[in-house]
């Protein structure tokens, strides 16, 4: 890749294409006419630069499997001696386990996200990773209550109307919608590309378009149709990713978390065990907003204490291959 190719790919998004970006985050399988008339967009144009950011991978939208409720997050903070970052590294991505993978912008430090049943104690957890020589330290916090997740993350370029008008009504008791057939063999070609037609669905099932569309259907009424809009976070302005580790008085843990999760700058705010007992990441523009973030609005919310770490890599996040922030 050339430098000037490289620059492009990186090439902040306008205004108009980041509104296209937040309609799909309200409905990943949002229809171009619809958004063409809530958005006040032309119809083609739509089509065009939806086409466009789709195709050239800017943009991605993607089917959430459903988790399980008994699985267990907990957040992992891996010291690692600096020779052997990428070696670790790499085998922490690779594992189906774990679906983030940060690395600090100091350059010796993991910060990963580790989904496993509750059982006896972690094998990765107590023996692999202690047991790894490059390892200098680890740290786990269990995951007591997410506020929100990633998926969950809204650009703020819409109103509030334009947001309630291109939002799906909320799902329908699973019961009376969506059932395990319907997502039997649908959710598995959705997983990398959410938007497939129906009409290649069709074709790649084998099951005539109609069912494609009435199950379709039945899984975005029941809830089970759930997706995510993953874009690298320079093309949309923010400059710097980080992850805020605090503490909060018991008393106020829930307040603050909710009034976190509710903020622009947060895809993802987590109560946790261990001494800094909530976790949010975020996005900024630049160092100075994040500064305002930590030294106004945390205090404003009770917070006794924070460390920030600035993500130099986001390894392994959904929908996103290693990206390095500069």
């Amino acid at each position: 890749m050339t430098r000037e190719s490289a620059d492009h790919d990186n090439q902040m998004l306008d205004k108009r294409d980041q509104r296209l970006v937040a309609a799909l985050q309200c409905d990943g399988r949002l229809s171009a006419e619809r958004a063409a008339e809530v958005l006040g967009i032309g119809v083609r144009t739509v089509q065009r630069r939806w086409r466009a950011l789709l195709e050239s991978g800017a943009v991605r939208v993607l089917a959430l499997p459903e988790r399980p409720a008994s699985l267990r997050a907990t957040m992992l903070r891996v010291r690692v001696l600096r020779g052997r970052l990428d070696t670790i590294t790499a085998a922490l991505a690779a594992r189906d386990d774990i679906p983030f993978v940060d690395v600090s912008a100091s350059g010796d430090e993991i910060n990963a996200v580790h989904l496993a049943e509750p059982g006896p104690r972690d094998r990765l957890v107590f023996r692999q990773l202690p047991g790894t020589q490059a390892v200098t330290a680890v740290s786990a916090a269990v995951v007591l209550h997410a506020f929100g997740e990633a998926s969950d993350w809204r650009l703020d370029v819409l109103t509030p109307a334009e947001r309630a008008a291109l939002t799906p009504r909320p799902p329908v008791p699973r019961s009376q919608g969506a059932t395990a057939a319907d997502a039997e063999g649908l959710l598995g070609h959705l997983a990398e590309d959410a938007r497939l037609p129906a009409a290649v669905l069709a074709a790649r099932t084998g099951l005539p378009e109609s069912t494609v569309r009435r199950r379709l259907a039945r899984l975005a009424a029941g809830g089970l149709l759930r997706t995510m809009v993953a874009v690298d976070p320079r093309r949309l302005g923010f400059a710097i990713d980080a992850n805020v580790l605090m503490r909060v008085p018991p008393g106020r843990l829930d307040s603050a978390g909710r009034a976190l999760a509710a903020h622009p700058a947060v895809h993802g705010a987590l109560a946790t065990t261990g001494e800094a007992n909530l976790h949010v990441a975020v996005w900024f523009r630049d160092l100075e907003e994040l500064y305002g973030f930590v030294s106004r609005e945390l205090g404003a919310l009770g917070v006794e204490s924070a460390e920030t770490v600035i993500v130099g890599e986001a390894v392994k996040r959904p929908g996103v291959n290693r990206v390095t922030l500069r």
